[in-house]
């Protein structure tokens, strides 16, 4: 059911909507894991298994009648496909704008864009943008919830929680009692374009505070020792690995990231060593983590950070993690609508 809004502790209504006084930002909005406590994250796990038990009816019932905007400005197929499958899913109606079709093209503002879809009577705001922050200024710009679909280099909020959810059922731990601790004993290796990944950040700053042990590892070219704020990481701290082979050796879960070439302006990076130094391939697997969960956000770059047989073998969760994005994306979006599934 639809909850109208109201006066709760720090939050205030204003236009259907709950908005924190502090930020002027819609309740219900996801721009950060950091937003997120505990809690948040076992409720947005909790309501994902109750939608995914709904029958599909019943779940296309939750937004009928309402009307989401996606706004991407960089090319997506995951994240974009499984929002708008997952908003489709709950019943909603959705308008796909991007920057190669659309006034962004001709130079319009973000805020611009923001407001005219408001006018156009969207309710909430899925946002892909290649600026760190973008997602924060347009709720802010526009008072409506905003979902960050990733910004530059900065955050990747829902694709963290998927990940999470991946690891639990593939570790065959119980999601459904999620607190600091679920994760204690779980080591987390992340390997590749660290620097540029805005994947790894959430995933750095949201796993540890479930218990898991987070090692990086990549060459200083693609993780500084000042990647993700490491220097200044408020939590559980996260190591830094250079030898992937000891890295992975330690690993429950190895997840591998994309090089992003779209972001190397630069940076000298010799890619034959890094598949030498760095790949993911299945002699490596079988030697030193026969047992380990391989996971990658995507897009893959099949032959440069993960083997092809490696993507495809029995230990690979990267067919998962998209079907989870399905499920977590609906649970965000209702939390986002202030519905109560």
């Amino acid at each position: 059911m639809i909850e109208l809004a109201k006066r709760v502790g720090n939050r205030e209504a204003g236009e259907g909507l709950l908005f924190e006084r502090s930020s002027g930002i819609a309740v219900g909005s996801l721009l950060t894991v950091q937003q997120l406590t505990v809690a948040d994250v076992a409720g947005i796990l909790a309501t994902a298994a109750r939608l995914e038990a709904m029958a599909a009816a019943e779940r296309a019932r939750l937004l009928a009648g309402r009307t989401i905007a996606l706004l991407f400005y960089e090319s997506s197929t995951r994240t974009r496909t499984s929002f708008e499958l997952a908003a489709k899913s709950l019943g909603a109606m959705t308008t796909l704008v991007s920057d190669k079709s659309s006034s962004i093209e001709k130079g319009e503002s973000l805020k611009d864009t923001g407001l005219t879809l408001r006018a156009l009577g969207a309710e909430a705001i899925i946002l892909r943008h290649p600026a760190s922050g973008a997602p924060s200024l347009l709720a802010r710009m526009t008072g409506l919830p905003v979902l960050n679909a990733g910004d530059g280099m900065h955050q990747h909020p829902s694709q963290a929680l998927l990940d999470l959810r991946t690891i639990l059922q593939r570790l065959g731990m119980d999601e459904s009692t999620v607190d600091a601790k679920t994760l204690a004993g779980v080591t987390v290796v992340i390997t590749g374009d660290i620097r540029h990944s805005r994947v790894a950040r959430s995933n750095a700053m949201l796993l540890p505070r479930l218990g898991a042990r987070v090692i990086l590892c990549g060459p200083v070219e693609l993780l500084p020792e000042t990647a993700l704020g490491l220097e200044t990481h408020a939590g559980p701290p996260l190591e830094i690995e250079r030898d992937f082979e000891r890295a992975l050796a330690q690993a429950d879960v190895a997840m591998m990231l994309r090089i992003q070439k779209e972001r190397l302006a630069g940076v000298a990076l010799d890619l034959g060593e890094y598949v030498e130094r760095y790949q993911l391939n299945a002699e490596r697997l079988a030697r030193l983590a026969p047992k380990a969960v391989v996971m990658h956000p995507g897009p893959i770059i099949r032959g440069l950070e993960i083997a092809g047989d490696v993507a495809d073998c029995a230990q690979s969760a990267i067919e998962l993690q998209v079907a989870q994005g399905l499920a977590v994306r609906r649970a965000v979006l209702v939390r986002a609508m202030g519905v109560t599934a």
